[in-house]
């Protein structure tokens, strides 16, 4: 499925020769200004994650409606080949395989930033990339400390699900808010994000792997070396591509390893240089080309699936409240988050040579601690599953609801407290006169 809404993408897009090509053009001539115009539309920050918050809220109202049953009829439909171990309930199908559009999408953004983008200077990097790993360590740390000070080890399962950031609802926060902010936060946060998102990668592969099937990892990693080859070719057949890359996921969810991995696979797989006489690298002209229908599709789908709580039927909203589960995930997003930003960045400016970027102080990290706090997509799917068929699975996607959204109000109150306050010349203490000081 993945592979192929990935050809469906490129063909939407105008990348529709699916004979054989000598590369994908990144603006091809028969696409209309109309098609350009909701492209551009479509993968605003902005829009992003307000079609995220559509989907929650539709979500939430849904599930909680007369027409509830209606909602878990629809989540629970099964559709797909039985012989094939793909007879899926529609919200399986995207946790697992809508989902994995959008980790083929970070894969492609975080091989251009490895290969040509901020993460390609070890040095510029560092800051970013230390301060995520503090982003991930002390959100599980204070979920860890908090479960058992409530006395609670049936959810210490749950240590990753505050350790995600959502790059787009995050992005669209900062948009909206951080108007007047230097544009290079906007890049020290999507470093961070990026990074997290790579880490929270390697997380569900490691530790949300029950039993391994090593036949069908093996001929899923060596699907992946297929890809890798044909997207290398000078001459790209898309629909080939498009075969291997599914075939690619169906194997990875054969093995027990959580299919969305795929889709980071494949997105890392593909080139991040020029090849022949293209004047665009094939990682961004396919994320360019993909990331309208992640966007617009993929991710407000599994929103809707996922972010349906019930609270009618169930526990109020005070007894969900009152659930260890619940103010473990809230601290840690909000709280945890935050510290883990700010007191790693703190310590690797101070005793190391590192400094932020230029234009960056250590005041603007207050609000970029929140948004960092921003978990949603990842967290939902890692509370999913973490309690998988338990009643902490629905306690932990209520408290990640809250964490986020408490995190994006803070966030928002102090990107307009950073964004009044006078700036200096030095925001980095570098002792080097700031440069790099276009508004966002």
């Amino acid at each position: 499925m993945p592979g192929s809404l990935v050809g469906v993408c490129l063909q939407l897009c105008g990348h529709d020769r699916y004979a054989t090509t000598e590369f994908p053009l990144a603006s091809p001539p028969h696409s209309t200004p109309y098609r350009a115009r909701l492209r551009g539309w479509i993968t605003r920050d902005t829009t992003s994650g307000g079609l995220l918050i559509v989907a929650t809220l539709l979500a939430l109202i849904w599930a909680n409606s007369p027409w509830r049953s209606a909602y878990e009829r629809l989540a629970d439909t099964v559709i797909g080949p039985a012989a094939l171990h793909l007879d899926l309930s529609l919200a399986t199908w995207a946790a697992d395989g809508l989902l994995a559009i959008f980790f083929f999408v970070v894969g492609l953004e975080i091989k251009h930033e490895l290969v040509a983008g901020s993460l390609r200077d070890a040095r510029e990097a560092a800051v970013p990339v230390l301060a995520a790993v503090g982003g991930m360590v002390a959100p599980a740390l204070t979920f860890v400390v908090i479960a058992l000070l409530l006395d609670d080890r049936d959810i210490l399962k749950g240590w990753a699900v505050p350790t995600a950031t959502d790059i787009a609802f995050a992005l669209a926060v900062l948009a909206i808010f951080g108007r007047g902010l230097p544009s290079v936060l906007r890049l020290f946060l999507l470093t961070l994000a990026v990074v997290d998102d790579l880490l929270a990668i390697v997380v569900i592969a490691v530790f949300y792997t029950d039993s391994i099937d090593q036949m069908a990892l093996a001929a899923a990693l060596a699907g992946a070396g297929v890809f890798a080859w044909l997207a290398r070719r000078r001459q790209v057949n898309l629909l080939l591509l498009a075969l291997v890359a599914f075939v690619t996921w169906a194997l990875m969810h054969e093995s027990g390893v959580h299919a969305t991995i795929a889709g980071a696979l494949l997105g890392l797989s593909a080139p991040a240089t020029l090849i022949g006489e293209e004047s665009e690298t094939r990682v961004l002209a396919w994320e360019h080309a993909v990331r309208p229908f992640s966007t617009a599709v993929a991710l407000p789908i599994f929103a809707l699936f996922s972010a349906g709580v019930n609270v009618v039927d169930g526990e109020s909203l005070r007894e969900l409240a009152g659930q260890p589960v619940v103010p473990a995930i809230v601290a840690a997003l909000v709280l945890g988050k935050l510290c883990g930003v700010l007191g790693t960045t703190f310590v690797v400016t101070s005793v190391t040579s590192l400094r932020l970027p230029d234009a960056i102080g250590m005041r603007d990290l207050l609000p970029v601690g929140f948004l960092t706090g921003i978990g949603f997509t990842v967290s939902l799917l890692i509370a999913e599953l973490s309690f998988e068929g338990t009643l902490h699975a629905e306690e932990a996607k209520v408290a990640v609801l809250t964490g986020t959204l408490l995190a994006a109000l803070l966030a928002a109150v102090t990107l307009r407290w950073d964004a009044r306050k006078a700036r200096s010349q030095d925001m980095n203490r570098d002792d080097i006169v700031d440069v790099d000081i276009e508004p966002i």
